[in-house]
């Protein structure tokens, strides 16, 4: 199972976002492959393929780090692009976490994640939203000043998931996205 750690922004969020990136889709340009609706979510751990019988303690674990969280305030806001604004491969939306509960549940996600004997890949943790992958390294300084305007409603996040991804199987040959998990954290 190819798995990550997530918070998903509530409903009203991800129509408020929706609503902004809406005009950008309507331009169509074939270096731009936006991503849907649905996708958006904060990743807190990337774990890659995890057999499935690590799955049961890897559960256990991010339960019990969720009943360790108490419910956090979060807004998209801000823009940014990796490796960088100059030759982005990904456009995404930055988050304002002014309690850096967030980094903090990210921590304890990727912790919970290796005492489960399951390997947390990728980089430094860097809280965004996805909005779009780019088929060839670009320039997206235009894109990135339109979003950095961007502000969320702002939203208590209250609960964490493990959400498997499954490559090509999504509209469009995009990933699709299911939750294998979700724990509330202690209100």
């Amino acid at each position: 199972m190819r798995l990550f750690v997530a918070v998903v922004p509530p409903i009203e969020v991800v129509e408020d976002l929706s609503g902004f990136v809406e005009p950008r889709r309507e331009h169509p340009d074939e270096d731009i492959r936006w991503a849907a609706d649905e996708h958006w979510h904060l990743t807190l751990a990337f774990l890659g393929e995890v057999p499935e019988w690590k799955t049961e303690e890897l559960e256990e674990r991010l339960e019990a780090a969720a009943k360790r969280q108490k419910p956090f305030e979060l807004q998209l806001a801000g823009a940014g692009a990796f490796p960088g604004v100059p030759d982005a491969r990904v456009l995404y939306a930055g988050v304002r976490d002014d309690t850096e509960s967030l980094r903090h549940l990210a921590l304890t996600t990727r912790s919970a994640a290796s005492r489960a004997g399951v390997q947390v890949e990728g980089r430094k943790f860097t809280p965004h939203v996805t909005l779009a992958r780019l088929r060839r390294p670009i320039d997206v300084t235009r894109w990135v000043r339109v979003f950095d305007t961007y502000r969320s409603p702002v939203w208590t996040a209250q609960s964490v998931r493990l959400i498997e991804s499954r490559l090509g199987e999504g509209p469009g040959h995009s990933a699709a996205y299911t939750t294998v998990g979700e724990w509330d954290f202690l209100g």
